[in-house]
């Protein structure tokens, strides 16, 4: 089994903590990991796109002339796509860009950035952490303890809004209750700060 260092908030180590290994310590799976990824991005994206085809634009309701006679070419209505100011052909509509992959292989995707962070050394696990109200010097103050200067992901068992409150004037930093982590989340942020009631939970879900 994994096992790493136990910080109280003032940053001192109080010990040690073992990890599930079938969560912190498998193989990671490049390629699960990149799926994953990609559908993440791609349920974010709005697909508000949309143009005017020739059903859309306005005007075009009478034949510009005769079909036949005139020595010019045949012509249904100025507002066909060859017309200048015409509609388009083949534009973007307003679609959903979101699908679902499997549900085994979103948890194979998280356990696979949980024991990529592991490998990597880039995880720490919190004995406990109160704050009484929010205060944006109380994270950071937290994060300079832990020698923390890049972009990180703070892990509390459940939705914490004084925590979360106190991190959202930080742009570098994110707040997600274990229930909400994502692959993507975990992978975008250099360290992921974990408090060991979440950990322990996020074992149990993922084993």
């Amino acid at each position: 089994m994994p096992k790493v260092a136990l910080y109280n908030q003032s940053g001192s180590q109080v010990g040690d903590v073992e990890l599930n290994d079938t969560v912190f310590g498998i193989e990671p799976n490049e390629h699960v990991l990149h799926d994953a990824i990609v559908m993440q991005q791609a349920s974010k994206r709005q697909g508000t796109h949309a143009v005017k085809n020739r059903s859309a634009v306005r005007g075009g309701g009478r034949k510009p002339w005769r079909q036949k006679g005139t020595g010019r070419a045949r012509q249904g209505s100025i507002r066909s796509p060859q017309w200048v100011g015409g509609g388009v052909v083949f534009g973007p509509t307003p679609r959903s860009y979101s699908y679902k992959l499997p549900k085994k292989v979103r948890r194979l995707a998280l356990k696979s950035a949980l024991s990529t962070k592991v490998k990597d050394e880039s995880i720490t696990v919190l004995e406990d952490l109160v704050i009484d109200a929010p205060k944006t010097k109380e994270i950071v103050n937290l994060l300079n303890a832990l020698d923390v200067n890049k972009k990180a992901l703070i892990v509390t068992t459940n939705k914490d809004e004084v925590v979360r409150k106190s991190a959202n004037n930080l742009q570098n930093v994110k707040v997600l209750s274990a229930s909400q982590i994502n692959t993507l989340d975990i992978l975008a942020h250099d360290r992921l700060i974990v408090t060991k009631d979440a950990v322990e939970s996020i074992g149990e879900v993922l084993s």
